[in-house]
């Protein structure tokens, strides 16, 4: 055992390169004048030599190669006032040059507060290589939002898509969310769903995170696996802070629909042991309850002209969320040049969702057209209504683990990192749903509807409206009951990186070379059985419930309990049919085991000096899949049970991309950009996985093992303007063109593998698309006006979208989840105890799926919302927090087009939440 610790260790210092013999070094920190912060990204320059570095994480720099004399070092960050310090570097050995910066306007501006999160975020912003936008925390942990995916919406060119009113996926310059790449601390994050390559940001809680970094720009440094953004979240480090912090925070949540208040609470810690070893960590429990209303409608139809709903569903939800997150790191000084780490991240979402449906089913057309819309009579067609609930229980979780270290001896760098990441999402003894039904013709029965309301269309039973609301005419119909639904996303890496940097007369020149391997395995395994009604004939009778839905006073008449179904199995589940056939054929077609293997390499050449930086090279990535999945015979007049003929394919590619980023500051407060690279998205693992389904009259849906990666050329430029005082105002314009994007379609008389198909439905690569916009910012923090107007602040962004792509048949669209516009402001307010945040975000429609034909592509419609966050410090370290998310009550929408007007499919309401607690530091 204390060899192995002996290995260990040894392995975590490997910079214990020994300091070689060269010329002289300058070395430092730089922290806030408070002592409390150590200021990443300062801009550290050696003024008679034209040299330039930034300073890393924990404030520290180092310029190695420094000949013998009197040098003028010079600091600057964005809100404090420059720094110079004279320093006399001997011929051999090191010189020390420590500073500690004064924001403008008062100390604690760069430790505390809205215009320390500013600060920090502009001095990374601006000192990174290519484009990136930056979130981060201040000094005694506070974050801009709730969660991360809360946060990221307030930054320019980021859209979030919203579940259930909750931000949780990110669309980067209205690109899907599968084409960005997420990391925790350096650890690629696998996707807890089973059909999606994107990541669900509000699994992580805010509380501890200590940044997040949006890089739009690549360089061959970087996994290149992205097209939307490279989203990097970092968890907190001991050497963040200079003192021991710690922190408390407890919350209640009011959802104004669910009425009731929830918990929620954190504690953080940042322990630095003497100067070189450091412990920091957390854990955060978050419980949600609110309640959604909703109303859904398949494809719309036609009939003498006038359009109808053939399908309406009103949706009634009662959903409880918990979030449990922890994290802990170990961070050790092995030596003045040499840092390693231990950092691990636990992520837990347990997401239990009711939900009680009513659905109106019409067999044939309208029977006549009123003024305001259709009428219904089962004495023209059957007429079905169906009453059912669903009882799901789902948890996520998310584990990575981090082990390396860094090595920086002003002229060689070596980095290494191990990691091991896990996501899953488990679902087991769901009842999905419990139905009851009827099937009313010629019972008396007539459904008057009315569509004044595009949104919400509503109902009345012109005759029959007793026999329609009694839960004894509605029957047992079935009870599918989910076993197992497991999705499992493991990831193994490993990956280093060596640099030597030469000092050259009026700059700086870095070589670098680096590799990584990544062994990634994601499977989905499903069971469900499914009940069907036996020989006693059960009614809804006696497992009703009260309903809570609120859309335009709907009545949803009978519906059940939230416990009704597993309450029913429980009690008759033996007196139940089991419908093997249709249970075996559920749980076959979905299964599927991808293991993708990627091997990379790059070099790269780097150029610094206090006014040109350029960074240029090549990325080679090497991938190999293995798809394992099947193909379902579904035919059950010829078999008891389906046929299940196993599938497996291998295959492999190499990709060479090259980037090349310049970086122009003719002055320090301009910035100019141009970068361009090459990148790619490989297509999900549910499409590529051969699950193949044919039917008894030659219909068909397959997986595409021949799928492609989307390909795209990356062009990035941009101009940065930083004010004297703490603000920015900034533009950047962008450029992509992607080729073998990927679609799903529906074909006739479609040929595959020597086989044709009646009907063929399958994902497919296009050709190419191409997407161009901009994105503007102005930032700005007022402290040059008199009180009390000093204490405002203000962030503003705009981002502008264009895209266009091709489908087989020649149709051309906008690619999927691009808005063209989205707007975000925040106006706030941080003077004395008061700490006020007013932020609202819109964003355009956008095209949510791609239909069959024009006319059944799904949209989703506009969306505004406003939020406020507010703190009172009451005492030093005792401040009391509100929070009201979703103030206008925003709705989502979505539609299809159809006769010359917008159709509903999806509708629903949330109301707002409110927050209120207390955050205590010590």
């Amino acid at each position: 055992m204390k060899n192995s610790v002996r290995i260990l260790a040894g392995l975590l210092a490997t910079a214990a390169f020994p300091a070689m013999a060269h010329a002289g070094e300058v070395a430092g920190h730089v922290s806030d004048a408070t002592g409390t912060r150590a200021l990443q990204s300062a801009s550290v320059r050696i003024v008679e030599l034209n040299r330039i570095v930034e300073t890393s994480r924990d404030g520290s720099y180092i310029f190695g190669d420094v000949p013998a004399g009197d040098y003028t070092l010079e600091v600057t960050y964005v809100g404090a006032i420059v720094e110079t310090k004279t320093v006399s570097v001997p011929a051999t050995g090191r010189v020390e040059g420590n500073f500690a910066l004064a924001g403008i306007g008062g100390e604690a501006i760069l430790v505390v507060g809205q215009t320390a999160n500013l600060a920090s975020s502009l001095s990374r912003q601006k000192a990174a290589d290519g484009v990136s936008s930056v979130l981060t925390r201040d000094a005694i942990g506070q974050f801009p939002d709730q969660n991360v995916a809360e946060s990221l919406r307030r930054l320019p060119g980021v859209n979030i898509l919203n579940d259930q009113g909750e931000g949780r996926y990110v669309s980067v310059r209205g690109l899907a969310p599968d084409l960005n790449a997420t990391s925790l601390n350096g650890v690629r994050v696998p996707a807890p769903e089973s059909d999606s390559r994107g990541v669900a940001l509000d699994v992580v809680s805010s509380d501890l995170i200590e940044s997040v970094t949006i890089k739009k720009s690549l360089t061959p440094d970087m996994d290149a696996d992205t097209i939307g953004a490279s989203i990097e979240i970092k968890t907190t480090s001991a050497f963040d802070l200079k003192k021991p912090t710690f922190t408390l925070t407890a919350e209640g949540s009011y959802n104004d629909y669910a009425d009731t208040v929830t918990p929620k609470g954190a504690f953080s810690f940042s322990a630095p042991v003497g100067d070189s070893f450091g412990i920091s960590g957390g854990v955060s429990y978050y419980e949600r309850k609110f309640e959604t209303d909703n109303v859904e409608s398949d494809f719309w139809d036609e009939a003498d002209g006038e359009a109808f709903s053939p399908t309406v569903e009103y949706r009634d939800y009662d959903v409880k969320r918990k979030r449990l997150n922890a994290n802990l790191n170990f961070d050790w000084r092995a030596s003045d040049t040499t840092t390693a780490y231990i950092k691990g991240v636990w992520s837990q979402f347990d997401d239990h969702e009711y939900r009680n449906r009513t659905t109106f089913d019409f067999g044939e057309d309208p029977s006549a057209f009123g003024a305001n819309g259709p009428s219904f009579s089962d004495e023209d067609g059957e007429i079905t209504v169906e009453r059912d609930l669903k009882d799901r229980f789902e948890r996520q979780r998310i584990r990575t683990v981090a082990l390396g270290s860094d090595t920086d001896t002003g002229t060689w760098k070596f980095n290494w990192v191990a990691s091991w990441s896990k996501s899953s999402e488990l679902e087991n003894n769901s009842v999905d749903p419990i139905r009851f039904k009827r099937d009313f013709e010629g019972d008396g029965l007539t459904i008057d509807w009315d569509y004044s309301d595009p949104r919400v269309p509503t109902y009345t039973a012109a005759s029959g409206a007793a026999l329609l609301n009694d839960p004894d005419s509605y029957e047992f119909d079935k009870i599918d009951h989910t076993t197992l639904s497991d999705s499992q996303d493991e990831e193994w890496a490993i990956k280093a990186d060596l640099a030597r940097t030469f000092a050259m007369g009026t700059g700086d020149l870095t070589l670098q070379a680096g590799g990584k391997a990544r062994w990634r395995t994601k499977s989905y395994d499903f069971n469900v059985t499914t009940y069907k009604d036996g020989d006693i004939p059960y009614t809804m009778d006696g497992w009703t419930g009260e309903q809570t839905y609120r859309l335009a006073d709907i009545d949803l008449g009978p519906v059940s309990y939230k416990g009704a179904g597993k309450d029913f199995l429980a009690q008759y589940g033996d007196t139940l049919e089991i419908d093997t056939y249709g249970s075996a054929y559920d749980s076959a077609v979905s299964d599927y085991r991808v293991k993708e293997d990627i091997y990379a390499g790059y070099a790269l050449a780097r150029w610094d000096s206090s006014d040109l930086r350029v960074v240029g090279g090549v990325r080679m990535e090497h991938t190999k899949n293995t798809l394992e999945g099947s193909t379902v015979t579904d035919d059950e007049d010829n078999f008891e049970l389906p046929p299940v003929e196993a599938l497996r394919y291998k295959r492999s590619y190499t990709d060479w991309l090259p980037s090349l980023t310049l970086r122009y500051s003719p002055q320090d407060n301009i910035v100019a950009r141009i970068a361009g690279s090459k990148s790619l998205v490989r297509p999900k693992f549910s499409e590529l996985a051969p699950r193949n389904i044919v039917n008894e009259d030659n219909e068909a849906e397959f997986g595409n093992p021949d799928l492609q990666p989307f390909m795209s050329w990356n062009f990035d430029a941009g101009v940065e303007y930083y004010f004297s005082s703490n603000g920015a105002l900034t533009f950047n314009g962008f450029y992509k063109s992607i080729d073998n994007y990927t679609y799903t379609q529906t074909f006739d008389d479609y040929t595959y593998e020597g086989r044709t198909y009646d009907e063929f439905r399958t994902a497919l690569n296009g050709e190419t698309a191409e997407i161009v916009g901009f994105e503007a910012s102005y930032s700005q923090a007022f402290s040059m006006l008199p009180a009390p107007f000093d204490g405002l602040l203000t962030q503003v962004n705009y981002t502008y979208t264009h895209s266009k792509g091709e489908l087989a048949d020649g149709r051309s669209i906008s690619l999927p989840s691009t808005s063209k516009n989205t707007f975000n402001a925040v106006l706030g307010y941080q003077k004395g105890p008061l700490n006020l945040r007013f932020s609202g975000t819109y964003r355009d429609r956008y095209l949510d799926e791609v239909g069959d034909d024009v006319t059944e592509d799904r949209y989703v419609d506009n969306h505004f919302q406003l939020d406020f966050s507010g703190k009172v410090r009451v005492t030093e370290n005792v401040r009391l927090t509100l929070d009201v998310i979703n103030i206008n009550n925003a709705k989502y929408f979505a539609y299809q087009n159809l006769a010359g007007a917008q159709r509903l499919l999806q509708f629903e309401k949330y109301g707002p939440t409110v927050k209120f607690g207390a955050r205590v530091n010590f």
